[in-house]
């Protein structure tokens, strides 16, 4: 027989926006930005730009006008987050 189960939004939104997680996320970022410069030449700059919406977040950014080509033709951020356990799915609005 299963329990009622009941969804507390206010502490997971807690949650979400303490240290720990943002701590999760920053770590996650720099394994995918380091993961990326094994996968690009020597002197490409590889950023992890941490920012705040509602919770913590981070993007890493391959500085080089060359970056989209790489990612389209190798996939170097997309295997540089698979290689940190990391799941990338299409973006859906």
């Amino acid at each position: 027989m299963l329990e009622k189960f009941e969804l507390d939004s206010a502490s997971v939104r807690e949650l979400l926006k303490g240290q720990p997680v943002r701590d999760l996320v920053d770590d996650y970022a720099q394994q995918v930005a380091d993961n990326v410069k094994a996968l690009v030449r020597d002197g490409v700059p590889v950023e992890v730009r941490r920012y705040t919406t509602d919770r913590g977040a981070a993007t890493v950014v391959v500085a080089d006008v060359r970056a989209m080509a790489w990612q389209a033709r190798d996939g170097i951020l997309t295997r540089a987050a698979a290689h940190a356990g990391l799941e990338v799915k299409a973006w859906q609005r």
